[in-house]
């Protein structure tokens, strides 16, 4: 098995020249984020010790930009013109100047100071991770019009003292434990008409408030998720999770939609894939139809998925969900293994209780059928022929076999306590 060897992540801007890479010292790989000035384009991931050429990395550049490019062109409805040989050739004025035009809907936006959102943090026994957000937060290029901290059983005053070093900060405490018990609490105190979530460990890229509000100006969105980046991997434990456990969706807008989820429902609507609960947004309106988050689920109850457990009965009552690649966090992974296998546990912990639970309220869904026994079958061979060297991606193999096996438990036990549509 191939020892694991670190990666650089380096943010390349696209408005400016080319550079080539140079080769990195001690082994260590690249991981590029490819940008034309704010907007987010494209990754890609370079192995330790690959030596580009300039033409071989440019048109590495270009098939990673490729998707986003051409969905901005579609919005656009602009020709493709020659983007391609501006950027293989260093025209840079001429790839600019086209850029700056299919990008002009987006880029460069005139943000107000304050846009009319309420942004919830859900946090506990975690005062160092909360101070580093808050001051990002508070620093933001525009700014949510509230922010409050929800402290979540906690077991010291800590997350109480550093919330009161920040001014206009609003602190509620939850003394019942559960992520998400402290996310309906949230919802209660907010003030806006929309609600925004950020996890504790999250950097949010400087106008990512106004990206989130200004998703809302479409009147058929009732939620939201963002575009999460990893801002190291520097561990094993961090390069699995983002190979294989990803919050990363991508870098074009996606509509999630009765259609999605009638073409979707009879194998499993696959909600797990619409985004990540560390940077997601609701219309307040949306809960008086769908309930609040179902306190079964998730951190302090059956692991997790609680969050995509409300996108799916978010489209089961017949709204619309929007993916924007232009509301950008950058999340913190897990550094050990220890932590990574924990953690995945709890991912499949929760998510075989939220399918379980989403078959219950929709009988026609095929997560029973296809995703659980899907999974069963995929860990039995993965055991059989990875045995008994278990490359990257298995290294997390037994906490899944485990926590489907946990969830299944728990939902039989549990099942009754549901609080969701009620």
């Amino acid at each position: 098995m191939k020892n694991y060897l670190p990666h650089i992540i380096k943010h390349i801007y696209l408005n400016d020249d080319i550079v080539l890479p140079g080769k990195v010292t001690g082994g260590k790989g690249f991981y590029f984020v490819f940008w034309w000035h704010e907007i987010a384009l494209g990754q890609l991931f370079i192995d330790p010790g690959k030596i580009f050429e300039y033409g071989e990395y440019v048109q590495q550049i270009i098939s990673a930009i490729t998707p986003a490019v051409k969905f901005y062109q579609r919005q656009q409805d602009t020709e493709a013109n020659n983007w391609e040989y501006w950027l293989q050739n260093q025209l840079t004025e001429e790839w600019n100047d086209w850029m700056k035009k299919l990008l002009a809907k987006w880029n460069d936006p005139q943000v107000p100071y304050t846009v009319p959102v309420s942004l919830i943090i859900c946090t506990r026994n975690r005062a160092a991770q909360l101070q580093r957000c808050l001051q990002n937060l508070k620093a933001l290029s525009c700014l949510p019009q509230e922010i409050i901290v929800v402290d979540n059983a906690p077991t010291d005053n800590a997350t109480k003292a550093i919330t009161a070093t920040f001014d206009g900060v609003k602190y509620v405490k939850e003394p019942r434990a559960g992520l998400d018990i402290a996310r309906n609490t949230g919802i209660i105190s907010a003030l806006c008409d929309i609600v925004a979530f950020v996890d504790d460990d999250v950097i949010a890229h400087p106008l990512w408030a106004y990206r989130i509000w200004e998703s809302f100006e479409d009147s058929s969105v009732a939620a939201i998720t963002g575009l999460v980046i990893a801002s190291e991997l520097d561990t094993e434990a961090q390069m699995i999770f983002e190979k294989h456990w990803s919050f990363n969706r991508g870098y074009t807008d996606q509509v999630y939609d009765s259609a999605f989820f009638k073409a979707t429902s009879p194998t499993g609507c696959p909600v797990w894939e619409i985004g990540a609960g560390a940077n997601m947004a609701f219309r307040k309106t949306v809960f008086k139809t769908t309930g609040l988050f179902d306190e079964l689920l998730d951190a302090g109850a059956a692991g997790c998925n609680g969050d995509s457990e409300m996108w799916f009965r978010i489209l089961l009552k017949g709204h619309n969900i929007h993916y924007t690649p232009r509301a950008i966090v950058f999340h913190e992974h897990r550094k050990d293994m220890p932590g990574l296998k924990k953690q995945i546990f709890s991912y499949m912990r929760g998510f075989t209780s939220a399918v379980l639970i989403q078959q219950q309220y929709h009988p026609a869904s095929g997560y029973k059928k296809f995703k659980l026994r899907g999974f069963i079958r995929q860990y039995s061979k993965a055991l059989i022929k990875q045995f008994p060297a278990y490359p990257l991606q298995y290294k997390t193999l037994l906490p899944e076999i485990k926590g489907v096996l946990s969830g299944l438990l728990f939902y039989t036990k549990n099942k009754k306590k549901s609080t969701g549509f009620k």
